[in-house]
């Protein structure tokens, strides 16, 4: 249910209402509009009544939210939520690109792709110390001694930093060198650590799985936002299909149905959605087309020596190029870089 409170609400009875929303045993959230205080109502329907809720003190309205994602839907929060990331805001009119290496391999290759991507234009540092790889064999990523050097970089680019989860017990550790927790495709439904995370109240990428819906999207992002954590990005990083000539295909509809849809921004990940360098800069070009409020992009000083994803990784002369294309697209949408 969403309680939209009368013009004439003030503070004290927005507090009034929230506690006896607590004391009927229901969780409030609540959603401050230019006009209207909208509280939002979560917890069992069976036992929720609406007219007993439109009793409630200075509330105008009583709406039933019909989606299973409740907070994640526009019908909670019409204005578009601006998640800010180390003073970068995403969601708004700035279109934010993330970039940096699959992996963190080196003091010296993070420092010099960081500074690259930051000449180019880039607000934010991508870069993983704990990699969920499909080969047991293959580099699983440098662990705390990566979000040292992340650390680092950021001291000596004022780049802030976005790095993957993995695991439960790493995430206090995480939110110690992390400016943005990223919760990679496998992990986007493993329901404990999004709880944890909706806890430490930093900055969410949330990346959807290759087998997902949309529906199980916006409710994996619903962990987040109804254990207090407001703080939400969704990614876009392609899913499975038949196609066989690129690692997965990227699936630009999501970009206008979840602008439909919820509030969260939502950024895309070309470099995971298509497995090839070369179709990095077109598929990045669409996505600002189609909407997305930023990209995410793997960059790395030489792709051949990479160890990880170097086939889908820029250099940083093609980087640059893709930014200046992208200005072009920017400004013909009214937002900028």
């Amino acid at each position: 249910m969403i309680l939209v409170m009368d013009k004439s609400a003030t503070e004290a009875d927005v507090k009034k209402v929230v506690l006896l929303i607590e004391e009927l045993g229901f969780q409030p959230h609540i959603s401050k509009g230019s006009e209207r205080t909208i509280i939002g109502v979560i917890g069992d329907e069976r036992q929720i009544k609406r007219e007993q809720l439109s009793l409630l003190p200075h509330v105008e309205n009583v709406i039933p939210i019909l989606k299973p994602y409740k907070l994640a839907s526009r019908d909670f929060k019409q204005s578009n939520t601006i998640v800010d990331v180390a003073g970068i805001k995403i969601g708004g009119p700035s279109v934010v690109i993330i970039a940096g290496p699959c992996s963190v391999e080196s003091e010296d290759q993070i420092l010099q792709t960081a500074e690259a991507v930051k000449k180019s234009g880039a607000k934010l540092l991508r870069g993983g110390a704990y990699k969920p790889r499909t080969s047991p064999y293959t580099f699983q990523g440098m662990g705390e001694d990566g979000l040292k050097l992340l650390a680092k970089t950021r001291e000596k680019t004022g780049l802030g930093i976005v790095t993957e989860v993995m695991d439960v017990s790493d995430v206090d550790l995480m939110a110690d060198y992390a400016d943005m927790i990223q919760v990679g495709a496998r992990n986007m439904q493993n329901t404990k650590l999004l709880k944890r995370l909706a806890q430490v109240k930093k900055p969410v990428l949330l990346k959807r799985n290759f087998s997902a819906n949309l529906g199980e999207f916006l409710m994996s992002a619903e962990y987040l936002l109804s254990g207090g954590n407001d703080q939400v990005v969704l990614c876009e990083r392609g899913i499975r299909t038949f196609v066989e000539y690129t690692r997965n295909t990227l699936d630009l509809n999501i970009i206008p149905a979840v602008k439909q849809l919820s509030h969260l921004p939502i950024i895309v990940d070309p470099s995971h959605g298509t497995g090839r360098y070369d179709f990095v800069i077109p598929m990045s070009r669409a996505a600002i087309a189609s909407g997305a409020d930023g990209l995410l992009i793997e960059v790395h000083p030489d792709p051949a020596k990479a160890f990880s994803d170097g086939e889908q990784s820029l250099t940083p002369g093609l980087f640059k190029q893709l930014m200046d294309e992208l200005k072009t697209i920017t400004n013909a949408m009214g937002r900028s870089l």
